[in-house]
C-alpha cells in the first residue's frame, strides 16, 4: 500500500536488519519489532547498560549491555489489558480512570482498583528490574516509554528517565542507519 499510494518503500523492522545491536536471543526472529526499535534507539542514545520498560499493550522489559548486546527481557500483560480483564470478568467492578489515588488503602471500590492497578504495576516493574539487574550482575540505567509511562514511572523506585518518543526516535534512527544518512543533531 505504501508503495502503491505514496510511492515509497516502507522500512520493515526485523531481527535480521543492522540495528547496531548483537541479538543474544535464542531465536532472534521472535523478538517483536517494537522491542528491537526501542533497544536500538536507547542504545544509540545512551551507550550504556540499559533496561527499557515499554508500557504498551504488553509491558515489556529489554536488557541491553554497554557493549550493544541485546540480552532479552520479560513480557507482562499491559496495564490496560489487566484493567480490562478485571472489569469484564468481575461482576461488581466497573471501569475507573487510571489515576493516582490519594492513599494505597482504598476507601471505596474505585480508589481500591486504582491503588491495585497503579501501585501493583509499579511493584511489578521494580521487582522485574531488580531481578534483571541481579542477573546482569550490576545496576543499569532504567528508562521507560509507552503510553502509560508517565503515569506508572513516578510510582516506581527503579525508573530513572521517561523517553516518551523512544519508539519514534528508534524508527528514525533505523531508517537513517539503513539508508546511510546521519541523524540530526
Amino acid at each position: 500500500m505504501a508503495g502503491s499510494y505514496f510511492g515509497c518503500t516502507p522500512l520493515i523492522v526485523t531481527s535480521e536488519m543492522d540495528t547496531g545491536l548483537t541479538l543474544r536471543y535464542k531465536n532472534p526472529g521472535e523478538i517483536g519489532s517494537d522491542r528491537i526499535v526501542n533497544a536500538a534507539a536507547a542504545y544509540h542514545k545512551f551507550h550504556r547498560d540499559l533496561i527499557i520498560v515499554d508500557f504498551g499493550t504488553a509491558t515489556t522489559f529489554c536488557a541491553v549491555t554497554q557493549g550493544g548486546d541485546y540480552l532479552g527481557g520479560a513480557i507482562a500483560p499491559g496495564l490496560g489489558i489487566s484493567a480490562e480483564a478485571l472489569f469484564t470478568r468481575a461482576a461488581k467492578l466497573s471501569k475507573v480512570e487510571l489515576a493516582r489515588p490519594k492513599t494505597v488503602i482504598g476507601t471505596d471500590t474505585a480508589s481500591s482498583i486504582q491503588a491495585g492497578l497503579l501501585y501493583g504495576y509499579a511493584g511489578l516493574v521494580d521487582a522485574l528490574v531488580r531481578r534483571m539487574q541481579q542477573e546482569m550482575g550490576h545496576s543499569s540505567y532504567v528508562i521507560a516509554t509507552g503510553g502509560l509511562a508517565a503515569v506508572v514511572a513516578p510510582e516506581t523506585t527503579s525508573i530513572q528517565k521517561i523517553e516518551p518518543l523512544l519508539t519514534l526516535e528508534g524508527l528514525e534512527f533505523l531508517y537513517r542507519r539503513t539508508h546511510g544518512t546521519t541523524s540530526p543533531s
